[in-house]
């Protein structure tokens, strides 16, 4: 029993689970081959609630709650962490826009967002740093009833698939740092942006790239928040996007670690199934022991954001916990299933997929700092 997974929860998992299995999972590999996401399976998604349904009904949402958001996106990831980036870019968004922005601008952004119709990037990292994010260099320029953008974003997620995205930049002094900093929404085919694509270790379907921003105009109607402190006010939702992170990279060690307990009580070596070594099972029996605690960190984490209640400490704990622990949980795995697992497929892929959220979104060094920041106070720990 799980105190956090209601009856009407665990349902909603099964039918996400039915659906990640037999539409989702068939085109996992190829799609990090063709390196494109599936357009039609977000529209299939959006049809059947599955992006940002945390939000209100008035844009197209179910109201469920951030739990729920954490049930789906646990099993769309169970089949393919990659194409699961449509729910967690749709929820952090999808909250980001409906909290911040003018509802003529962004209300018909959130219906195509939940409809699966649009995919919505964020864009914060820079060439000159991504762990001192408020440390932001792109310059955004008041000009009449425009802003004017000019500078440069890098290893942003879905960079030349997105079709808007939330831009940070700087509107104040140099000297200002996290309260000079506005966001916008900016549709990406504003005339003067150009977008690259990396050629990634994992994560190839939604890819990573750079954004460059040449006197690109958007009206200040695009505004996310107010001016100068989109950092402060917007950079809230990443609480709920770390949370979601640990659900993601968790429901992927959760479906590899069922599947190599299959695998050792079958394959026999010495005339026993692999599982009766202990150097096996008590290495699976370890992996699976802290994947289900780490799991109900980050469950607890939703829940405290569905009861309005701090988290950012849990959040951080959540983000550089759980993606370290299902690299090395998969990461283990892959080697018990031998020179098969090693082959390209699907432990490769996941253990590829993985890594990346050990690096983007927070490091490991900084979360925990967040956290220590949360027990003493910040001025015991300035830096």
């Amino acid at each position: 029993m799980n105190p956090y997974i209601d009856k009407d929860l665990a349902m909603l998992a099964g039918h996400v689970r039915r659906f990640a299995e037999e539409r989702v999972a068939p085109g996992f590999q190829q799609r990090d081959v063709t390196r494109v996401l599936d357009r039609g399976l977000m529209r299939e998604m959006g049809e059947l609630g599955y992006i940002a349904p945390e939000l209100p009904e008035q844009y197209g949402g179910l109201g469920m709650g951030c739990l729920a958001a954490g049930v789906i996106h646990e099993e769309i990831s169970r089949a393919d962490l990659s194409l699961a980036y449509v729910n967690l870019l749709g929820s952090l968004n999808g909250q980001i826009l409906s909290q911040h922005g003018r509802p003529e601008i962004v209300d018909p952004w959130l219906v195509r967002l939940i409809q699966g119709d649009a995919l919505i990037a964020i864009a914060l990292t820079e060439p000159g740093g991504g762990s001192d994010a408020a440390n932001l260099r792109l310059h955004i320029e008041r000009v009449g009833d425009d802003y004017v953008i000019n500078g440069e974003k890098t290893s942003i997620s879905a960079a030349d698939q997105a079709d808007a995205i939330v831009v940070f930049g700087r509107t104040g002094t140099p000297e200002s740092g996290a309260h000079g900093v506005t966001a916008l929404l900016v549709p990406t085919d504003v005339p003067g942006l150009t977008r690259t694509r990396f050629d990634c270790h994992g994560q190839r379907a939604i890819g990573r790239g750079s954004l460059f921003f040449e006197n690109v105009r958007v009206p200040v109607s695009h505004r996310l928040g107010d001016e100068n402190q989109g950092f402060v006010q917007v950079m809230q939702g990443f609480d709920y996007s770390r949370a979601l992170i640990g659900m993601q990279v968790l429901g992927v060690a959760r479906i590899a670690l069922e599947e190599t307990w299959q695998y050792v009580t079958e394959r026999k070596a010495f005339g026993q199934p692999l599982s009766a070594f202990q150097g096996v099972s008590h290495t699976l029996a370890d992996a699976d022991t802290q994947v289900v605690a780490a799991r109900l960190l980050c469950l607890q984490t939703l829940w405290l954001k569905d009861q309005k209640l701090p988290h950012s400490a849990e959040a951080a704990m959540s983000k550089w916990w759980a993606p370290k622990l299902a690299y090395e949980t998969v990461h283990q795995c892959l080697l018990m299933h031998g020179h098969g697992g090693y082959d390209r497929g699907l432990m490769e892929q996941r253990l590829r997929d993985i890594l990346g959220f050990q690096i983007g979104d927070g490091t490991a060094q900084i979360m925990k700092t967040v956290i220590a920041r949360a027990r003493a106070g910040r001025k015991a720990v300035p830096a």
